[in-house]
């Protein structure tokens, strides 16, 4: 009995209100140290509400938030991690495709400017730069994205005609898809950035395969070509311009020649001229004997040169030297 009482009396003092007042501190210090502290990773953003209203976002480390709920903390994904929607087609990673689901026209399934089907499959790539705008902006987050990109390339398929889709005009239609996009997300407010727009597959409509095949190669057949035409073109005029530059040379050579010869003759004709002037008689006789000399030494062997003709109608006006 007193063994009893002895008990009694110790599990009394253990619970008396102080120490149940200690007791509960310590657990409501542990729950609001437990709820209060959290760790963002390097590659997330944490946006924090108050009763519902935004508070702030915060960076990578650890961080302190109220608690009780008063305070609610929402993890997203930095902007350099890339996030990725598929059209017409799903990797293995996400699933088989859905091309055709309980007979109705998949989402690939378009119209050309031409009025031609074609099924085209395409994905896009896209960051979140705003985490708010991106939790609390659109309800719907995924779908209005997966709406927005149909419609917008929808639009420029239907653009465009067939031949423009299936062939030079892809990168065109990636590059307008790419800034369209975002002008729309932009009004939406949806806090994201769309960094590319890639078409993974164009199916020409059912029966006229082998028809835009022939196309394909006629214009590979083209490029090729106009690649080879380009090679030659390459070869051949760094020659024509060696040699161009060759005949350039050739007559600036020749000119230079007649030049100084016209030159030489110029100034020969100057110095005799001048000596005439100051003898005309003498300067006669030099001429004339210099060319007779010239005539007469020109003969071949025993061939002497003819003076006259063989009908004597015609006369040499030889000089008389003896007068």
């Amino acid at each position: 009995m007193e063994q009893n009482n002895q008990a009694q009396g110790s599990v009394k003092k253990m619970i008396k209100p102080s120490n149940f007042i200690a007791i509960l501190l310590v657990v409501i210090i542990a729950v609001c140290a437990f709820s209060s502290a959290f760790i963002v990773d390097e590659s997330q953003q944490a946006v924090i509400t108050r009763f519902g209203a935004y508070t702030k976002t915060l960076g990578p480390g650890l961080h302190f938030k109220l608690p009780f709920g008063i305070d609610k903390k929402y993890i997203v994904d930095g902007n350099q991690i890339v996030r990725t929607e598929q059209f017409g087609f799903r990797t293995e990673k996400a699933g088989v495709t859905n091309q055709y689901q309980n007979g109705i026209t998949s989402e690939s399934t378009m119209l050309t400017g031409d009025l031609n089907i074609v099924d085209v499959e395409w994905s896009i790539q896209y960051r979140i730069v705003d985490p708010k705008a991106w939790l609390f902006s659109v309800e719907d987050r995924t779908d209005t994205i997966r709406s927005i990109s149909r419609s917008v390339v929808n639009a420029l398929i239907g653009d465009r005609a067939i031949l423009d889709v299936m062939s030079n005009a892809r990168s065109t239609i990636e590059n307008y898809a790419v800034e369209n996009m975002n002008n729309q997300f932009k009004k939406l407010n949806m806090g994201i950035t769309v960094t590319e727009v890639k078409f993974q597959n164009i199916i020409p409509p059912v029966g006229v395969q082998e028809a835009f095949e022939d196309v394909n190669k006629a214009i590979q057949d083209m490029n090729r070509f106009i690649n080879e035409g380009m090679e030659s073109y390459y070869a051949e005029v760094p020659r024509a311009k060696g040699e161009a530059d060759r005949q350039v040379q050739v007559a600036e050579g020749y000119a230079a020649e007649r030049i100084n010869k016209a030159k030489g003759d110029v100034a020969r004709f100057n110095a005799v001229y001048e000596e005439y002037r100051k003898a005309p008689k003498v300067t006669r006789e030099r001429l004339y004997l210099e060319t007779m000399e010239e005539l007469f030494n020109s003969q071949d062997g025993d061939k002497k040169p003819t003076l006259i003709d063989g009908e004597l109608e015609n006369f040499l006006p030889l000089k008389n030297l003896g007068q």
